[in-house]
């Protein structure tokens, strides 16, 4: 007997056409007098298969991929109503015994190298409905720690060897012990949900499909850290996450876990929600504080740090949202049940949001020391374009490449390190032969420059003229000289700036000509880009001997650079070409070619 049905309901999902889908289920549900609860979940991972619907059985929950809108009354006639399953259309099936995941299994084989610890609930319960959590075990933690001493709780987080997700990897229990020790009676605890690295979404999942979480984890931290009000830090781009916070958190007062004596102890602590402007800067802990506290959010020198003087000058401590989302799991499943999984000094999973051309794009949560191959490959399902993976970018903008020669290294902060790359908030952005390195350094310079806030000369100015010179190179205007000035400047940029966004924005440039120098070498000497990205250097040629004349090129041209007579073949003028690419795009005869524009590209008519 079906007990609910359900709908993945993130920003991912509705993006996709969820929201149409679960229109269309209310109303068919109706229309056919059909009486079977309609719910709303977060976002299981599988963001490359929304949108998702689940039908859910006592004992299994099987899951439709692509569930379109188009596709809502079939579902409903074969399945709902005659109980037989669209084999072709399901994705996952989940063994269930009342709220606990016995086995998954799934089309693609994405959950096969998963551990779900932050993740476990996400997909699988409504995110507005408190009880949902509390029936997966929600907030039992929070009683647990009530019965410890604070110091026994950050023995806890210290024995599981628990590091902070945002990036940097300094240990948790650590970083509470300080806090909890400087003097002073106020004490703050603060949420980085500031995620802004391009290709990153992992935090708005778990805030999005299980907020509750991050507020269990948030409160038994100000619990051992002696705190007595906590800040949510969000970016206001994220409104679903918003929304669904600022109902969790009211949820969570009404029940007696947040506010006054909570669950009648002389523990009270109660969370504000601050809206960020999304400013990358304020990711970092200073500029942040500064944020919070209505300035301009500008980081600080450090020390003294937030432990000791933070929000408003008292002693602060500020995890991100993985980070608090892992502490209900520990504290319920004990330390050595955290430590046991991952490598000997990156213990746990790390959530990765999987992105860029990726087959098979989402989140996925796996253990510490997981090879990357095996995450890009074996979950992710290499290149949705069928080419080989060329690099990955971690870490975001202050992150960089590792190319495919490498991807056998377990994903640990200490052998990301190494590659000059850093685990970052998790983000992974992968590459084909398609990409330029020089370009990809050039975006990410470009995102670090217009973020900056321009407090320190090295990150003002250092990265502009770092820009520059890519800029210059990507042009074909480069010299061999301008590679070690890069090279210099960027070493330079890293140890002159005041805070993380400066120190680390050369990673890109950094990694890039590390593992890629041949291609910076090729756009100087032979003003060549071999992944024909870089517009100056490339130019679009017709071949003539496979142009049929259909005039398409030459109709969707937006400057008419291209002529020629109907059933006869066309001609590009490469004065007047932009390269847009358009002619490229609509023939339907691959008549069109991309060539090197410095190998004497001349107009063809001529």
């Amino acid at each position: 007997m079906i007990k609910a049905i359900a709908v993945g309901m993130n920003s991912c999902g509705i993006a996709a056409g969820a929201k149409e889908t679960f229109n269309a289920l209310q109303r068919f549900l109706k229309e056919k007098n059909i009486n079977i609860p309609l719910k709303v979940t977060g976002c299981v991972g599988m963001c490359y298969r929304e949108p998702l619907v689940d039908i859910i059985y006592e004992d299994t929950i099987i899951t439709y991929g692509n569930l379109t809108q188009e596709k809502v009354e079939k579902l409903i006639d074969s399945h709902i109503i005659n109980n037989v399953p669209i084999q072709e259309w399901i994705v996952k099936t989940d063994k269930i015994n009342g709220t606990k995941i016995l086995e998954t299994w799934d089309v693609d084989g994405f959950f096969a190298m998963q551990k779900k610890i932050v993740l476990e609930n996400s997909g699988y319960i409504d995110p507005e409905n408190i009880d949902e959590y509390i029936a997966r075990d929600g907030y039992e933690a929070l009683r647990i720690a009530l019965k410890h001493k604070p110091e026994e709780i950050i023995e806890i987080i210290e024995k599981s060897g628990l590091r902070g997700r945002g990036g940097a990897g300094f240990p948790t229990g650590l970083k509470w012990k300080f806090t909890r020790e400087a003097p002073g009676e106020k004490k703050y605890v603060v949420c980085n949900a500031d995620e802004g690295d391009p290709g990153a979404f992992m935090d708005r999942n778990v805030l999005e499909g299980d907020p509750h979480r991050v507020l269990e984890g948030m409160i038994i931290g100000a619990y051992a850290i002696g705190a007595s009000e906590g800040y949510i830090y969000v970016r206001a781009e994220y409104p679903l996450a918003i929304k669904r916070l600022k109902i969790a958190i009211a949820q969570a007062r009404e029940k007696g876990f947040l506010g006054e004596n909570i669950l009648g102890s002389n523990f009270s602590f109660d969370i504000k929600i601050k809206e960020g402007a999304g400013a990358f800067v304020c990711g970092e802990e200073t500029a942040l504080i500064a944020s919070i506290e209505g300035k301009r959010g500008m980081p600080r020198p450090r020390p003294p740090f937030p432990a000791q003087k933070g929000l408003f000058g008292k002693p602060t401590n500020i995890n991100n949202v993985e980070t608090w989302a892992n502490v209900p799991w520990i504290i319920r499943h004990g330390p050595e049940a955290f430590a046991s999984i991952g490598t000997e000094k990156s213990k746990g999973t790390k959530v990765f949001a999987l992105a860029g051309k990726i087959s098979r794009g989402g989140n996925v949560e796996v253990p510490m020391g997981l090879s990357l191959r095996d995450i890009l490959v074996k979950i992710g399902g290499g290149t949705k374009t069928g080419k080989p993976i060329k690099a990955v970018q971690l870490g975001g903008p202050s992150g960089g490449c590792i190319p495919e020669q490498m991807l056998d290294i377990p994903v640990d902060y200490e052998s990301i390190n190494k590659t000059g790359a850093i685990m970052g908030s998790g983000g992974m952005v992968v590459m084909d032969a398609d990409t330029c390195m020089v370009d990809v350094a050039k975006f990410f310079l470009d995102f670090t420059v217009k973020e900056s806030c321009g407090k320190c000369t090295f990150c003002r100015l250092g990265t502009m003229r770092m820009w520059e010179i890519l800029d210059k190179i990507s042009k074909g205007n480069g010299v061999l000289e301008d590679l070690e000035n890069l090279e210099k400047l960027a070493y330079e940029v890293k140890a002159g700036s005041l805070c993380g966004l400066g120190q680390t924005a050369p990673n890109p440039v950094l990694t890039t000509l590390r593992y890629f120098k041949h291609e910076y070498i090729e756009h100087v000497v032979d003003k060549k880009c071999r992944a024909k990205v870089c517009k100056p250097l490339i130019a679009y040629r017709i071949i003539t001997d496979k142009c049929t004349g259909c005039t398409a090129c030459a109709r969707y041209c937006p400057v008419k650079a291209i002529t020629g007579e109907v059933r006869k073949p066309h001609y590009i003028n490469q004065d007047i070409c932009i390269k847009c690419g358009t002619c490229y795009e609509v023939c339907r005869f691959n008549a069109i070619e991309i060539v090197d524009a410095f190998q004497g590209v001349k107009n063809e008519q001529n």
